[in-house]
């Protein structure tokens, strides 16, 4: 049980709503507290001849298609740093509070790395609305579905593929590239692959919204926020530094910014919401 105190208000809303449909959505803050870069700053960019590329170009349909190999190896090397890295006390914390909700819970998550999974968080509850790293499909159209990344060992950022790697990287349906299962700069949500819909219809019937590590920088997460406020939901902001959700939840009905750590902020409160605590103490 986390020793973290919550402010008083917040308690009496965690209890008020604990028999309540909870929409639970996280970001990159909950996973850089167990160690994984944001790849936005230097851990980003990646070096072809002399121009040194960032994300917003390398994770895109069009390099890949330009240089699908130099993707490969970015991806590699990302995935390989993920793996070092285990879930955190936010992660098993909502894994748990999945176990007491059940149907009147649901996760959606921008995050790729698999760390809410390896917690325990189910997938058929876990909407991963960018896509999981644990996974690829087939680049083409075949209809494959979605397969098990293949194991090549974790790698630094000089590894080249070699011969054996390029052939487990393509489909073996139909023989063209296998890409990594994930929403890229040049693409769109869709329900088929990242159950954008389904995310959204959590959303809609959701009584409470717990936000976690994430700004809603990106699309799907911003329409979520923007629902929930409209139709009058509970909005919890957990992140360590005021951010657009932070404002979201002050203009919400009933609305509340836990400032904090996620690895603390997220135990208190799933501790309140499984009755296991009055203010996580």
């Amino acid at each position: 049980m986390s020793g973290e105190k919550l402010d008083d208000a917040l308690v009496r809303t965690l209890v008020e709503y604990r028999d309540g449909n909870f929409c639970v959505l996280t970001g990159a803050g909950i996973s850089a507290e167990s160690g994984i870069p944001t790849f936005r700053g230097t851990e980003g960019y990646w070096t072809l001849g002399s121009r040194n590329y960032m994300p917003e170009e390398m994770a895109t349909e069009s390099m890949f298609r330009t240089l699908p190999e130099e993707v490969w190896r970015w991806y590699l090397y990302r995935f390989g740093i993920c793996q070092k890295f285990e879930p955190n006390a936010a992660h098993w914390a909502l894994s748990s509070l999945e176990s007491t909700l059940e149907a009147r819970f649901a996760l959606v998550t921008q995050n790729i790395d698999g760390l809410h999974r390896r917690a325990g968080s189910s997938l058929e509850r876990t909407y991963c609305i960018h896509g999981d790293a644990a996974f690829v499909r087939c680049a083409g159209s075949c209809g494959v579905g979605l397969l098990p990344l293949p194991d090549l060992g974790l790698r630094d950022a000089q590894t080249a593929l070699s011969e054996r790697d390029i052939q487990a990287l393509h489909c073996p349906q139909c023989g063209d590239w296998l890409r990594p299962h994930v929403l890229w700069f040049d693409e769109y949500y869709d329900e088929p692959l990242y159950r954008a819909e389904s995310a959204l219809r959590a959303a809609a019937r959701s009584d409470v919204l717990l936000v976690i590590g994430t700004s809603g920088a990106t699309n799907l997460p911003s329409q979520i926020g923007e629902l929930c406020l409209r139709q009058g939901s509970v909005i919890i902001d957990v992140n360590p530094e005021p951010n657009p959700f932070t404002n979201l939840a002050q203009r919400a009905r009933r609305g509340h910014f836990a400032q904090g750590a996620a690895s603390k902020m997220v135990p208190a409160i799933v501790s309140v919401l499984r009755g296991e605590g009055g203010n996580g103490a």
